[in-house]
């Protein structure tokens, strides 16, 4: 008797998949996994090669996706992971860490900060971030209190410690001490200090009508532009060079020592029709009002970070980890190392 064909191809007692079941075993197959780690190569080259942190999120969440998709499929159709518990929950859980990834991309934000010593932090520089993100930055508010960095010979730096002041959620003051890895958390937004800071000179504006006027000028990051203390300030419309002069060394390269304010400065202004050098508390009469040098202060420059999938990410590694241990315990667990050893 020849055998039936259905049964041959189905196998007995086995129905012929359906359409929807034969596109869910087409997006679970193994040919669908390699192409989408191959696109996800080519994903990552192209980043490697060329892409920032924008043109990163866009090259990465479609791969990410792709293989999203491949191992759901995956889990739905192979029975195997279904009588393995431990197995379930390591793809799960990888299913978990390549969404959170994606995720991610999208809602993430990086930017920097410049915050006076004795000012509040107001508003975010150079920022990068995914096409969702959707936070509270504009409400963080913080003090930045002053810092304290140490060097050793050759300009070493050494742990920085910033301390800031900020407001909880009830409204209450609370100092901490934070540095290059210990953050300021607020709302999810990190805030560390990075190596950039510097000096900012003070001015006050007093017109000839209306109210005086606060203002500051940060000079470059020091002491990596020890050797170039200008900057350019528009003030009234014109684009003044604005140069710190330092006739000592702030900081000896030669021995221990620490960030600290010069103890002899001045400031040299270039306006377009007049070259100007000011020490501090000098006055400087210009059209329509004088120019006060108040004195010289410090900046600190602060790394802000925010990926709110970072705690979930790694509950999700722990828990992958856990499950492939479980696994690897249950197989060996059923076989004995020494099984067959000493049967005759």
């Amino acid at each position: 008797m020849r055998p039936d064909r259905a049964g041959a191809a189905t196998g007995a007692g086995q129905a012929a998949p359906r359409g929807w079941e034969r596109f869910a075993l087409a997006l679970a197959s193994l040919k669908f996994t390699l192409a989408n780690i191959l696109l996800l190569l080519v994903a990552v080259v192209f980043v490697y090669d060329q892409g920032g942190e924008a043109e990163a999120t866009q090259a990465l969440v479609l791969p990410l996706s792709l293989l999203s998709v491949n191992l759901l499929a995956a889990i739905a159709t192979n029975k195997a992971f279904r009588r393995q518990l431990p197995l379930l929950v390591f793809h799960l859980a990888l299913l978990a860490i390549i969404v959170l990834v994606a995720l991610g991309r999208m809602t993430y934000l990086r930017a920097t900060a410049e915050v006076l010593t004795g000012g509040e932090f107001t508003h975010l520089d150079r920022i990068e971030a995914g096409p969702w993100h959707r936070g509270g930055k504009d409400g963080i508010r913080f003090e930045n209190l002053g810092f304290h960095i140490e060097y050793r010979p050759g300009l070493r730096r050494e742990a920085t410690q910033n301390r800031i002041r900020w407001r909880d959620e009830g409204g209450v003051p609370q100092t901490v001490e934070i540095g290059d890895q210990v953050p300021l958390i607020i709302r999810g937004y990190r805030f560390y200090t990075s190596p950039n800071k510097g000096f900012a000179a003070l001015f006050r504006w007093e017109p000839a009508q209306g109210e005086a006027q606060l203002g500051s000028v940060l000079f470059p990051s020091y002491p990596l532009n020890k050797d170039d203390q200008t900057t350019h300030w528009h003030f009234r419309g014109e684009s003044i060079a604005v140069r710190l002069v330092l006739p000592d060394r702030v900081i000896n390269p030669e021995s221990n020592d620490s960030f600290r304010l010069p103890e002899r400065h001045s400031v040299t202004l270039d306006f377009p029709w007049r070259l100007a050098n000011l020490n501090p508390g000098e006055v400087l009469p210009l059209p329509g009002g004088r120019l006060t040098y108040v004195g010289l202060t410090s900046w600190m420059g602060y790394n802000v970070f925010y990926d709110w999938t970072m705690p979930w990410l790694l509950t999700a590694c722990t828990l992958a980890v856990l499950a492939l241990g479980w696994h690897f315990a249950r197989k060996f667990a059923a076989k004995p190392w020494s099984a067959g050893e000493n049967e005759p």
